[in-house]
């Protein structure tokens, strides 16, 4: 395969890192997915524009990362996939310094920027979206920003290994008896009618398909409520979903074994998958 390697399309086997960069000692980086359906790629401009809102978070050197869109164009591409589905990873860290230090290093420090692109095949998350998926809930210890993209995925990691290992399709995590988001997806659910998610905070990222999703929603006269969802209410909701670039509209079926409902996916849940599915064909 060929990546793109700081201006560079190459070989994969050609493409070297080095262990001075700040990406590889301390997780400096920031990283997008996203997802190329045959027709394009999905809003790749709100993707760039969440890199770039946390590259000016973390204090980057000041960068237009729109002209990356060309660059997955191109990818794709000379990889031969402009007839597939395919998936662009996107990893931008604070550059190589030549002696390890917590401190930034100078301003004129480069960045290092990565881009590569496989084929993807939907058919697994195809199968859960038709089924459904349950969830196992993990305390959340993360740091107290995640609004923010950044490489340090090991507590995503661990928590996704925890609800796999239970034969889970996904973590659920929860802080304060608040159900947040998921390993790598958002979370929502119906209560009354409404669909209700975790508002946009620094402690949940803002979630592209999740915004398309509300979009679809509130444009179809559903109410749309952004507001925490408590463990002790799960009661009061009739449907829940994970919603994210590959997951897309998923229905839970279960959290923590307990069935959600009647332990199918619920009307409303088919209603934003429908709803979602002819966007996509708009689009494309």
């Amino acid at each position: 395969m060929i990546s793109w390697f700081c201006g560079e399309y190459l070989p994969d086997e050609e493409i070297h890192i080095s262990p001075s960069d700040r990406g590889f000692l301390f997780a400096d980086a920031l990283y997008e997915f996203v997802l190329c359906y045959e027709g394009g790629f999905f809003r790749v401009k709100e993707h760039l524009a969440r890199l770039h809102r946390g590259a000016d978070q973390l204090r980057f050197p000041q960068t237009d990362f729109a002209f990356l869109e060309d660059v997955a164009k191109e990818l794709r591409r000379k990889n031969g996939l402009e007839k597939s589905m395919a998936t662009v990873y996107i990893q931008v860290s604070r550059g190589a310094v030549p002696k390890r230090g917590h401190g930034f290093p100078p301003s004129d420090t480069p960045m290092t920027m990565y881009m590569s692109i496989n084929a993807f095949d939907p058919a697994k998350v195809i199968g859960q979206r038709e089924k459904g998926i349950g969830l196992y809930t993990v305390s959340d210890n993360r740091w107290a920003r995640c609004d923010m993209k950044t490489t340090s995925l090991t507590a995503n990691i661990l928590a996704c290994e925890y609800a796999e290992s239970k034969g889970g399709g996904e973590a659920l995590f929860v802080k304060d008896g608040v159900w947040i988001e998921g390993s790598h997806s958002n979370f929502a659910g119906i209560c009354d009618g409404a669909l209700v998610t975790h508002p946009d905070c620094n402690r949940i990222l803002p979630g592209i398909s999740k915004a398309v999703v509300l979009e679809l929603a509130a444009a179809h006269g559903i109410r749309v409520e952004q507001r925490p969802i408590f463990e002790a209410e799960q009661d009061k909701f009739s449907e829940f979903m994970v919603l994210g670039t590959t997951v897309e509209v998923t229905p839970v079926v279960a959290i923590n074994d307990r069935p959600v409902g009647d332990g199918k996916p619920g009307e409303m849940v088919r209603q934003l998958q429908k709803l979602y599915a002819d966007y996509l064909k708009q689009v494309f």
